[in-house]
């Protein structure tokens, strides 16, 4: 491969190349921030009716969604991989970033939930935030920045609420900074094909 050297010019025109390309990914792909808001939204709304109805013994159960969903994403990629779809720089940074999230996500919740006792809610909402606010960001998509910061705030106030009331934060966070924003991205590529 032989070096080119670009003009400052013809590098912008690159960069937001780049960023539009990865944004028309992520708009193909909005169906996955609202699978996951979806998931995590039946998750706690499950948990929350268990407990309502006194059926403490069986709150725990819903979340076994979660692996559940890491295979869907599974599935997700290597259909991706089979299509050969190309991808960008930044869509395979974001795509890995959030893998990374996912996963820590995960393991935070099934092995040290105990240790983190209070602050789990917060602090899964905090990580979710930062992930979606560095995705609206790079891809200069505002509904997904604008979810971003909404859920870091109600993130943040969840630690002044008792912690049974975690579970309307985390749906309340699915809702506004994946649901929403993914509906939009999807409502966004709907249009760019009209």
């Amino acid at each position: 491969m032989e070096n080119t050297t670009f003009t400052p010019e013809e590098s912008l025109l690159l960069i937001t190349k780049t960023i539009e390309e990865t944004k028309e990914r992520f708009k193909e792909n909005g169906h996955i921030l609202v699978f996951w808001g979806t998931l995590i939204f039946i998750v706690f709304g499950s948990q929350l009716i268990l407990s309502l109805l006194e059926f403490y013994k069986y709150t725990m159960y819903p979340v076994y969604l979660f692996p559940i969903g890491g295979i869907y994403m599974l599935y997700i990629w290597i259909k991706d991989k089979k299509q050969n779809k190309p991808k960008t720089i930044i869509g395979n940074i974001l795509g890995n970033l959030g893998w990374v999230v996912g996963m820590n996500l995960m393991i935070m919740g099934f092995i040290f939930s105990g240790k983190l006792g209070e602050a789990m809610a917060p602090v899964f909402l905090i990580l979710f935030a930062l992930f979606i606010i560095v995705c609206g960001l790079t891809i200069k998509f505002k509904p997904l920045t604008i979810g971003g910061v909404l859920l870091n705030l109600i993130a943040l106030g969840s630690f002044f609420l008792d912690r049974d009331y975690h579970g309307f934060s985390m749906m309340l966070g699915a809702l506004v900074g994946l649901i929403i924003p993914g509906l939009l991205l999807n409502i966004a590529r709907r249009k760019a094909y009209v």
